[in-house]
């Protein structure tokens, strides 16, 4: 396993993010542990959750997941890298309610405490805001991270869903407190959708953040759905299927089927592979529903692509181009 730093931070974390978004709903607990046995045991060090996950009526069920395994002991917590996440809310039948959900000193103050709790642990080392809070005061944000911080609950603050101005605004805000600000950025990013590479990248390596792209296979529409269906596997399902219904995109999906297979690889393999070579990445999260599919990702990190292919895919998904060229002279 290749381990690299978090931005500009001194933590080490592995190049492939386990995440957990389907332990509880999709992967029941057994089988949840035993991928992050799986993937402990290959290396990964890093997995990502939040307390929203769990599904509709079992929120903060994945959390509690991840707690049970930490407590099987085998220094599994000390191993981790924990990151969990803030905004949803967390009401029982999801209805919003006062004060339950978003950023505000007190939501965060009281996630914070249900986290550690569900997690079975006394501190969460990356502490991500899920989406941006149009409501609260950036300072009043940092404030109660601060206090988390001093009080050895939370290590580092992270964003996830943040345009770059949000990051910038974020970071020069911290930087009047005397905070040590966002340390990563969680965005969507893969060969299909690469939108954050016009000015959320720009600023997160402007700023030190650490990107980790989620989605990095986009609902499954970089992962070989074409000749899946072709071969008569399971019915290609949710936005891959959605989007597959234009037809421009399925002809992009099967160029670029038609290409990895030129190459003698995967899809899939190859859009995590892809994803790596880019600046700024940290590491893509990856979120088995199995131990096979997890067994699928860790491949990726074998892959070396040429650069004859990476123009070739540059050719089928072509950049916006930074900002603000893209759209200005």
């Amino acid at each position: 396993m290749e381990y690299t730093q978090l931005g500009r931070t001194g933590l080490k974390v592995s190049r492939l993010v386990l995440g957990t978004m389907n332990f509880g709903p999709h992967t029941d607990e057994a089988d949840s542990h035993a991928i992050m046995d799986a993937a402990l045991g290959a290396g990964v060090n890093f997995i990502d959750t939040a307390n929203a996950y769990g599904g509709p009526g079992s929120r903060g069920r994945t959390e509690e997941i991840i707690g049970s395994w930490f407590a099987r002991g085998g220094d599994r917590r000390d191993k981790v890298v924990l990151a969990t996440k803030v905004y949803g809310t967390m009401t029982e039948d999801g209805t919003p309610w006062p004060n339950h959900h978003k950023l505000s000193a007190l939501n965060i103050r009281r996630s914070v405490e249900a986290s550690l709790k569900r997690l079975g642990t006394d501190h969460i080392d990356l502490y991500q805001f899920h989406h941006i809070d149009r409501d609260t005061p950036v300072d009043e944000i940092w404030q109660a991270v601060d206090t988390l911080i001093a009080q050895g609950k939370v290590l580092y603050a992270g964003s996830s869903n943040f345009p770059g101005w949000k990051i910038a605004q974020a970071n020069e805000a911290a930087r009047r407190r005397g905070s040590y600000g966002l340390v990563s950025e969680q965005c969507l990013y893969n060969l299909f959708e690469r939108r954050a590479e016009m000015e959320v990248i720009p600023a997160a390596q402007e700023y030190g953040l650490g990107i980790i792209p989620w989605s990095p296979l986009h609902g499954g529409l970089l992962g070989g759905v074409i000749k899946k269906e072709a071969a008569g596997a399971r019915r290609t399902a949710g936005m891959a299927a959605e989007r597959l219904q234009d037809p421009a995109v399925r002809e992009r999906i099967g160029a670029y089927e038609e290409l990895v297979e030129k190459h003698g690889l995967a899809p899939g393999e190859v859009a995590l592979a892809w994803l790596l070579t880019r600046p700024g990445v940290t590491g893509p999260i990856v979120g088995p529903r199995t131990a096979g599919q997890l067994a699928g990702a860790l491949r990726a990190l074998e892959l070396e692509l040429s650069q004859e292919l990476l123009d070739s895919l540059d050719g089928v998904f072509p950049a916006s181009g930074p900002s603000p060229e893209a759209f200005a002279w």
